[in-house]
Order: C-alpha cells, then sequence, then structure tokens
C-alpha cells in the first residue's frame, strides 16, 4: 500500500468534514482529560489515605474537674446525658487509673506507642493553634483535658481500642482521627466517581461522532471506493484510510488532553494558582505521576477512534 495514496486520503477526509472532525477532537480531549484527571484522582486519595492514615492517632481523654461537676447536671436529663460526661460521673481522672488505662495500652499488641498529654501541654498546644480567636482568651489550663495519644500498628483496626476502652470511668470520650479522614475521603471517591460518570458520557458521545463522521465519510466516496472495488482492491486496503482518519483525529484529541493535564499541573498545582503551596496539608502528586499517566491516554486515543471506525466500517463501508 502505498503510504502518499493513504496519507493524501487520510488529508481530503478530514477536510472535507471538518467541522465533524473538530466535534471528533475536541470531545476525545475532553474524555481522555477526565480519564486521565480520574487516574491521578485515584492515585492521588491512595497516597493521601497511606500518609494521613499512618498519622492518625486514637485519642482518649480523660475526664477534668469541670467534666465531673457538669456529669450531675446531665444525670437530671433525659437519658442522662451525652455518654462522655456520663462517664465523669464518679469525679475526675484519678492517678491510678491513668496508670491502669497506660498499662493496659501498652499491653495491646496492635498499639505502637502511646504518649500522654498534660492539661498544660493541651493549653500549650490549644494556645498555638487557636490563640488569635477571641475564644481562645476565655479558655483556662484546667479547662483543658488530660490525654492518651496512641499510634497504631494498623490504623483499620481503630474500633479494638475505641471498644476496650469508651466508656469506662475516668475516660470523658475516645476519639478517631480516622474517623474525619474518612468523611474527606468519602468526598474526594465521590468527586472521582462523578468525573468517571462525566467522562463515560464524553467517551459515548466522542464515539457516535466518530461512527457519524465515518458515516459520511464513507458515504461521499463511494464513488472511488466502488471504483477501487472493481480494480480488485482488498477490503483492508479500502478501509484502512477511514480507520486512519479516525486514529488522527482521536491522536489529536489525546494530545490536547494530555496539554490539558500538563497545564494543571503546572499552572494550577505547582505554579500559577500554586495549590502545592497553597495546601502544604495535602502531599500533591508530582510530576512523575502525571507523567506516567500519558501513555495510556495517548493509547486509548489511538485506540478508541481506531476500533470505533473499524466497527462501524463493517456496516456501512460493505467490502
Amino acid at each position: 500500500m502505498r503510504a502518499q495514496f493513504v496519507m493524501s486520503e487520510i488529508g481530503v477526509g478530514l477536510r472535507r468534514n471538518l467541522t465533524m472532525t473538530f466535534a471528533v477532537i475536541i470531545s476525545v480531549a475532553l474524555s481522555l482529560a477526565l480519564f486521565g484527571g480520574s487516574l491521578l484522582m485515584r492515585e492521588q486519595v491512595s497516597s493521601m489515605k497511606g500518609y494521613w492514615y499512618d498519622k492518625a492517632n486514637v485519642s482518649i481523654y480523660l475526664c477534668n474537674k469541670q467534666d465531673a461537676e457538669q456529669a450531675g447536671e446531665a444525670a437530671n436529663k433525659a437519658g442522662g446525658g451525652d455518654l462522655g460526661v456520663a462517664t465523669c460521673r464518679k469525679g475526675a481522672v484519678t492517678d491510678e487509673q491513668k496508670k491502669q488505662i497506660e498499662t493496659e495500652l501498652k499491653q495491646m499488641t496492635l498499639v505502637k506507642s502511646v504518649a500522654y498529654e498534660s492539661a498544660d501541654e493541651a493549653y500549650k498546644h490549644y494556645q498555638e493553634q487557636y490563640g488569635h480567636t477571641a475564644l481562645a482568651a476565655s479558655i483556662t489550663p484546667d479547662q483543658m483535658q488530660e490525654s492518651f495519644r496512641v499510634k497504631l500498628k494498623d490504623p483499620e483496626k481503630y474500633k479494638v481500642v475505641t471498644s476496650a476502652f469508651v466508656g469506662r470511668d475516668g475516660i470523658h470520650t475516645v476519639d478517631d482521627q480516622r474517623q474525619s479522614l474518612e468523611a474527606l475521603f468519602g468526598l474526594l471517591n465521590s468527586v472521582n466517581i462523578a468525573a468517571l460518570g462525566i467522562m463515560l458520557i464524553m467517551l459515548i458521545v466522542a464515539l457516535l461522532l466518530i461512527v457519524n463522521t465515518v458515516r459520511v465519510s464513507a458515504f461521499s466516496r463511494r464513488r472511488e471506493t466502488g471504483i477501487m472495488r472493481l480494480v480488485g482492491a482488498s477490503g483492508f486496503y479500502i478501509q484502512f484510510p477511514f480507520i486512519m482518519e479516525a486514529a488522527v483525529a482521536g491522536l489529536i484529541g489525546a494530545f490536547l488532553a494530555c496539554g490539558m493535564l500538563v497545564s494543571v499541573q503546572y499552572f494550577v498545582i505547582d505554579h500559577g494558582f500554586g495549590l502545592r503551596h497553597r495546601m502544604e496539608l495535602i502531599d500533591f502528586l508530582g510530576w512523575g505521576a502525571m507523567i506516567g499517566k500519558l501513555p495510556y491516554v495517548l493509547f486509548i486515543g489511538l485506540l478508541m477512534p481506531s476500533m470505533a471506525a473499524f466497527l462501524a466500517l463493517r456496516k456501512y463501508l460493505k467490502v
């Protein structure tokens, strides 16, 4: 097959259906950009889970004198008030209770480390984080709670610690930071699912446009293909230029999608808007992760239109 003939036929086909070709390119570019973004979002969420779950602690807050005073009032309410206040009815935590809690925590095989934080240390940390607020001026050290910060070997098993200590005398509440992170990751996963849904819709639109473009192109060149049949041209020889037209349009769209992903990485995350510097709590993926997704985008951008064109030709171009 002569390369010059194939290239000329591709050029003729693209120019003859310029409007539909442009629509195919834009649709493919948007769908593949969403596809690449979804892959990066999934990897970003997995990276954040590994990073934050490793830092997540189980905090056991102990009853102080103020909690004990409030316990009597809470006991008179229906249901006895919240669980944290109800467990402080017997008074503030004692030294013996603190020693017992710490001993039991260190004996648990899933506990990696235990750190004790006094009320004064908690007050100091509170002032460091919220000292600029109006509420901080009304907080005194005796209002702060002592606590144990528990690091687990496997953060997934936080419920073991929670069930072992919640509701015990001297313990106000057992707070697992992982539960708060679950809400964030649930939101990110929902965004990723929504992006995948939009990507599928755009992909279907792109496929329909490709089929229509091939159909129009085959109809407009029915005289040429008829002559080629008469002179004994093979089916593949006749179909190949049409397949290449779709492949070229898809590849251009894939390159545009790659350009969008690179632009977001450069202008939104690293420079320009600079999310990497504005949101230091999030460990954004680097260029390596983003560049690693580009071959997938290019491959699908080339394969998807080619397959769609091949299947469409079996119906609209009988050879």
